[in-house]
């Protein structure tokens, strides 16, 4: 089968939008199909966003029997059998609107943009054969927003191989995006209350130089340069697992998120639990507080507690660890399941 896996990306910027696209793609064609992968840049520019929406809608990939669709504007490709994998809205024009991390104006231009995009969202949503989200929560705001029912198919790890536990250690890891949305400064803020000697490591890159800048200050300001690690680079897969192989635990801290997010489900491949907050959206699907992982208000304190207490008790880190192990299978998280319905 000829297949075109069609996304939006912002240029020079890895994560788990790129590559939820570029797994699928080596997965297809070890299974035999021919496959080609078309990356569209977009960049989070209101003045811009309807022109950019009008580049997908204006593709042409009648060579392919089928395209599979991720990243938004991607979903506003035509075609006879289009297939949408939808792993978010644009969120500030949906469950972000009323919220901090909104960038569009509150004003009638911005409305009028958000009465559109809505509109464009779903009549494109409605072309689609299938709509699968990549979790409950973007289930839940596709039928909240746009009156439309998708089907959960829980993304996977390309290499789940890779990740081992070697060991429970002394430092907690938080391997991700280093931005506002993802709140790695709760961390940093949270070590000012802890009482044992655990450690933190906060490791990955980002597009928002201040926010590395305000993490950086937060670190120094606290006198924690020795107990914190900082490192504002991207971090490979071989070091990723190795991170994950010796740490005591992981953190994802982000807000609202729209799935368990990656960190978490390679954190239960090398059996480890992960900490998370409880207004961080989809982790809940993954993580059960004391059952496979931690879940904590987001308040520097409750985050310092869980810190501390898989320090005090190796025993519960590993016995979250190895539940976060089993719920992998638990939720069919793996590539099989998920070629079954991309190709259905």
């Amino acid at each position: 089968m000829k297949v075109a896996l069609v996304s939006s990306a912002i240029p020079l910027v890895l994560g788990g939008g790129r590559f939820i696209v570029e797994w699928l793609a080596s997965k297809l064609s070890d299974s035999g199909h021919h496959v080609e992968t078309i990356f569209i840049p977009f960049v989070d520019d209101p003045s811009s966003l309807i022109r950019q929406m009008t580049a997908f809608r204006m593709l042409n990939l009648d060579a392919c029997d089928r395209v599979i669709t991720f990243r938004p504007p991607a979903h506003l490709v035509q075609h006879r059998h289009k297939i949408v994998w939808f792993i978010h809205h644009l969120r500030s024009l949906y469950d972000l609107w009323d919220t901090p991390y909104c960038n569009i104006p509150h004003n009638p231009a911005g409305e009028a943009l958000r009465a559109a995009v809505h509109a464009a969202d779903t009549r494109a949503l409605r072309e689609a054969k299938h709509v699968f989200t990549n979790s409950r929560v973007v289930r839940n705001r596709l039928k909240q927003f746009n009156g439309l029912e998708g089907q959960v198919v829980y993304p996977p790890v390309k290499e789940a191989e890779r990740f081992a536990c070697n060991d429970w250690g002394d430092e907690i890891v938080i391997i991700c995006r280093v931005s506002r949305h993802k709140r790695q400064h709760l961390a940093i803020e949270a070590m000012k209350w802890v009482r044992t000697p655990v450690r933190l490591r906060i490791a990955g890159t980002g597009i928002e130089p201040e926010y590395m800048a305000h993490l950086e200050e937060l670190i120094s300001d606290a006198d924690l340069k020795g107990r914190v690690s900082l490192e504002y680079r991207w971090i490979s897969e071989d070091e990723k697992a190795s991170l994950l192989g010796d740490c005591l635990a992981a953190v994802y801290l982000a807000f609202d998120e729209d799935s368990y997010g990656y960190p978490t489900v390679e954190a239960a491949h090398a059996r480890k639990a992960t900490i998370g907050l409880s207004d961080g959206g989809g982790i809940s699907e993954f993580v059960a507080d004391g059952i496979n992982g931690l879940v904590v208000d987001p308040e520097p304190q409750a985050i310092a507690a869980a810190f501390d207490r898989l320090w005090a008790d190796r025993a519960l880190a590993r016995r979250l660890g190895e539940a976060a192990h089993a719920r992998i299978d638990e939720l069919g998280i793996n590539w099989d399941s998920v070629l079954r319905m991309m190709l259905s």
